[in-house]
């Protein structure tokens, strides 16, 4: 197998993690989207954010995505914004698969007060409103997420993946 696969879904439901995971497991090339950003800018996401706005961080996302050729054997973690801007889960679905990690919101805040990373632009980890926050983002995305060619819902791992993958590409 040739195939891109992306991972979709929102910050913090695993795509970089398990995304080195199944590149590993299927020898591709991992690449997560926006640590690629940061190093073409040359800041941090939240920094673009803050000094040219989301509207700017976008079109750069997006001009990354795109630079992504069809069947790279890459597996790409997503910015979860990616699919629901510019066409991107357009792009997503014509040159790969793409799985969407359904991690519900208030795992979400779970796993971010995990990591204690307060990097995310969109959302403050010290807010007494995060979970409304992330609730809303999420069912906002949603329709976005849902057009993903598999969905996986809650913790997995690569070998689950890969095995989903086959099943479904299989019956194709």
């Amino acid at each position: 197998m040739t195939t891109n696969i992306f991972l979709i879904g929102m910050p913090s439901s695993g795509k970089s993690t398990l995304g080195r995971q199944l590149a590993k497991s299927l020898g591709y090339e991992f690449i997560d989207l926006d640590s690629r950003i940061e190093t073409t800018e040359g800041k941090k996401i939240a920094e673009i954010f803050a000094l040219n706005g989301e509207e700017y961080f976008r079109k750069v996302e997006n001009e990354q995505l795109k630079k992504i050729l069809m069947d790279s054997k890459l597996i790409v973690a997503t910015g979860g914004g990616v699919p629901c801007f510019y066409d991107g889960m357009e792009y997503i679905k014509n040159n790969g698969i793409s799985i969407f990690l359904d991690v519900k919101p208030f795992m979400l805040v779970e796993r971010m007060k995990v990591s204690k990373k307060n990097e995310r632009p969109l959302f403050d980890l010290e807010s007494k409103n995060l979970l409304e926050q992330i609730t809303e983002k999420y069912n906002d995305r949603l329709k976005y997420y849902q057009q993903a060619d598999i969905t996986i819902e809650g913790d997995t791992d690569p070998e689950s993946i890969l095995w989903i993958i086959d099943a479904e590409f299989a019956r194709k």
